[in-house]
């Protein structure tokens, strides 16, 4: 499996070159960015993000002082204003509660354990919670979302899109090597040959996966 996984990622890296993620200036953009996102476009994501600087409030410090109607209003172009305001005040609840406001002294807890408790906070789930870690902690936590699904599913590598997200985790935690730029990369081009080629209406033609197949060299659409 982790020969197939990594043949799948020089495909695409050779296609695709670095896609550079995450964009953002600061660890605590970044958290505010996986939690923005949340069933939105990132366009519409980094529209909060550019109303929460312009307003001076992308620290730990300044968004935890917050109150939450201003909150959901500067964020409204990020879609489910109210929603995501409310996850980012719990959030920032549990970092000043739990470490007192401190990403440092967060991100020195040990990988699984932050994870679990990143778990437990009310609004992160597992995509969010593997985002942060990975992509704000540098921590090799692999980040699973549909693009992943689709592609594994069509090239015979999971039973189905609707795998349980744990178990294709595992899939990459298992069997590739535990290194946080390699995973930041897989994950993006996951994502870009999920927009570009394997679409719900995948184009198959010119996919640099094109021929990877199911072990039997024919890829497995629906």
């Amino acid at each position: 499996m982790g020969t197939r996984l990594l043949e799948l990622f020089g495909l695409l890296s050779s296609c695709f070159g670095p896609q550079n993620w995450w964009p953002s200036d600061t660890r605590f953009e970044t958290i505010v960015g996986a939690i923005l996102t949340q069933n939105t476009a990132w366009q519409n994501a980094k529209k909060g993000l550019r109303a929460l600087k312009r307003e001076g409030l992308l620290t730990p410090d300044a968004l935890h002082r917050v109150e939450p109607k201003r909150m959901a209003a500067l964020i409204r172009a990020a879609g489910y204003y109210n929603l995501k305001a409310a996850r980012l005040r719990s959030f920032l609840d549990y970092l000043f509660s739990r470490y007192s406001g401190s990403l440092d002294t967060m991100f020195r807890t040990g990988p699984g354990r932050l994870r679990e408790e990143l778990l437990g906070v009310w609004g992160i789930g597992p995509e969010t919670a593997d985002s942060i870690l990975l992509y704000a902690g540098g921590i090799p936590s692999f980040v699973v979302d549909a693009y992943t699904k689709r592609v594994l599913f069509r090239h015979g590598l999971i039973e189905g899109e609707a795998a349980p997200y744990e178990e294709v985790r595992r899939l990459f935690m298992d069997n590739l090597p535990a290194d946080a730029a390699l995973f930041n990369e897989f994950h993006a081009l996951f994502v870009k040959v999920g927009k570009e080629f394997c679409r719900k209406r995948p184009l198959c033609g010119g996919c640099p996966l094109e021929g990877l197949g199911d072990g039997q060299g024919q890829a497995r659409v629906t």
